[in-house]
């Protein structure tokens, strides 16, 4: 039987999906039609969506085994009342490998105090501006799912010692981990660089607030490569007032694109970089997604399921 697989993602990444999951279905065995045009939702087998995706009620797909989410975010379609199919998050390989390359350069941006250096050509010679060893800057990382394990490893590979935190004890190689909320303390009063990479939920929002930004080291980094709803906005920008925190490196916003009007464009401690830090690559999700389709078809667990009570 041919499976009827609905691309209901957004349009622009077509192009680009189109082939690889086709392949990537055929790789494994399945006979499967994968398109983008509206289909009888009656007679979906499985739905693939992202953010600015094309499906706003899921309850004609009564037939869908599985929603598969392109990306690893996914309080937007948790929002959606309609959708009550298993929901599964995107953990790709190269995604993976990206987020930890781009956290680890910024992490090592200031540790070695780069912009006094890149943004300062301007005829001084400022050689007193000279960084510690890694292993004399501590690191901590909030989040130790697949994208704070591996960045956290990478820095740890760097010689940065790395201390994780996450809500449920966790054992990482290479990585000391602490949980709950005197871990959450002893982190952030720890870390000369703090990197965000929770997920959005109910209790992770504004969980930089001004009283957890109160806890770290006077002139601390702040690296958010996951959600802008983890910190409150106004209480950063107070605390790169004052000098409590030295500079923030943010990734992600409540508002996207970031409005060009919004503080954080003009503060000289904040650097915006545009929702980039890590992009699924088609190639590989499409080994992910082909594999929890035929995960499906076979009765055995999805990869990466959402559990709706936590969020992730």
């Amino acid at each position: 039987m041919t499976l009827r697989v609905f691309f209901g993602a957004d349009p622009r990444r077509w192009p680009k999906y189109a082939g690889p999951v086709r392949e990537a279905l055929a790789e494994i065995g399945i006979d499967a039609e994968v398109t983008d045009a509206a289909p009888d939702p009656a007679a979906v087998d499985y739905i693939i969506t992202s953010p600015g995706g094309v499906i706003l009620d899921y309850r004609p797909f009564s037939r869908a085994k599985a929603v598969l989410n392109l990306f690893a975010g996914v309080e937007n379609l948790l929002s959606n009342p309609t959708l009550v199919q298993p929901l599964c998050r995107m953990v790709d390989p190269a995604m993976t490998q990206s987020m930890a390359e781009w956290v680890t350069g910024h992490v090592l941006r200031h540790h070695l105090g780069m912009d006094a250096h890149v943004l300062g050509q301007d005829g001084v010679w400022r050689n007193q501006i000279a960084p510690p060893l890694a292993a004399e800057r501590p690191v901590g990382i909030l989040g130790l799912g697949e994208l704070g394990q591996a960045a956290g490893q990478m820095l740890a590979g760097v010689g940065f010692p790395v201390t994780g935190w996450s809500r449920r004890p966790k054992s990482v190689p290479g990585i000391a981990s602490l949980s709950g909320g005197q871990g959450l303390v002893e982190v952030l009063g720890g870390s000369d660089i703090i990197v965000l990479l929770l997920p959005l939920t109910k209790d992770t929002e504004n969980l930089l607030d001004a009283g957890r930004l109160a806890l770290m080291p006077a002139g601390a980094v702040i690296v958010n490569a996951a959600r802008g709803g983890l910190i409150d906005d106004a209480a950063l920008l107070a605390a790169l007032d004052s000098g409590r925190i030295g500079h923030a490196t943010l990734d992600a916003f409540r508002t996207e694109p970031l409005p060009p009007e919004h503080p954080y464009w003009q503060h000289p401690r904040v650097t915006v970089t545009p929702h980039i830090a890590a992009e699924t690559r088609p190639g590989t999700a499409a080994r992910v997604l082909a594999e929890n389709i035929r995960r499906g078809e076979a009765g055995m667990a999805y990869l990466h399921q959402v559990d709706r009570a936590r969020g992730y």
